[in-house]
């Protein structure tokens, strides 16, 4: 088990990408906290994952974040490893992104984010040890088919605050890097196809379609596909990786 006994957070765990990442971790014999806005959905994801708990949290709020980490620190003794994957965003053209859609996008994706990193990571400088994951996009490598402006945008950020945060955090020995997915068929996946078939008028069968065609895998992710990279970044076999940037895309972006 490559994360036996680690104690690690996950955000936005009630669907996709978080509920396969908090299911590898517990498979791999970490010590999950999941959180989440959907109290229904993210207790249900946690009651099946072995010595997995969940905590409502809305990522977007700082005081929130901030008990958050200490109840964890307190209860667990230590926050070995942080996944930050809790995201939104929606099917948006250049023109039609409002005040309200950024700072959305931007409350959760960016801001959310980084707080969730300072306060973890405040643990970890204590004991000198961790591993922060964060779920970035191609979206913010400038992939031309992401889902709006504001997204692509607040997904750049994450890339930028993950080397940032690896160069200032590395004095200790807490490992900082991001994920960047292609498309993956999540529930937000889904959202946003959508929102695509209505305002391009194409059936869904010849958007997704399209969709593979372009890439040159031919598929798109699953979300276990994601969640395999969420394990290594967090295991001993990753110990000497910090501040990069991994696409996992089918080979769709190749920087």
């Amino acid at each position: 088990m490559q994360l036996d006994g680690k104690v690690a957070i996950v955000t936005g765990i009630a669907a996709g990408m978080g509920t396969a990442i908090a299911q590898a971790y517990a498979a791999e014999g970490a010590i999950v906290v999941g959180t989440d806005i959907d109290d229904e959905a993210g207790t249900a994801v946690m009651a099946g994952c072995d010595n997995g708990s969940y905590l409502h949290c809305d990522v977007g709020d700082v005081a929130a974040v901030r008990a958050l980490v200490d109840e964890v620190a307190a209860s667990q003794g230590r926050i070995d490893i942080l996944v930050n994957n809790a995201g939104v965003t929606k099917s948006l053209g250049f023109f039609d992104v409002t005040e309200a859609d950024w700072d959305r996008i931007h409350r959760v994706n960016a801001r959310g984010l980084f707080f969730c990193m300072q306060a973890v990571a405040a643990k970890m400088a204590e004991a000198k040890s961790g591993r922060i994951v964060n779920i970035a996009s191609i979206a913010g490598k400038g992939y031309r088919g992401t889902s709006n402006v504001a997204y692509a945008g607040s997904k750049g950020a994450v890339i930028a605050m993950t080397r940032i945060a690896a160069a200032q955090l590395a004095r200790y020995d807490v490992n900082v890097n991001s994920i960047c997915p292609g498309a993956t068929r999540t529930a937000l996946f889904e959202q946003v196809m959508s929102e695509m078939v209505e305002r391009r008028g194409m059936s869904r069968e010849d958007a997704l379609a399209r969709l593979d065609s372009s890439i040159p895998l031919r598929r798109s992710n699953e979300p276990s596909d994601i969640a395999a990279m969420a394990v290594f970044l967090a295991s001993d076999g990753a110990r000497n990786i910090t501040g990069q940037s991994y696409n996992v895309d089918g080979g769709l972006v190749w920087d």
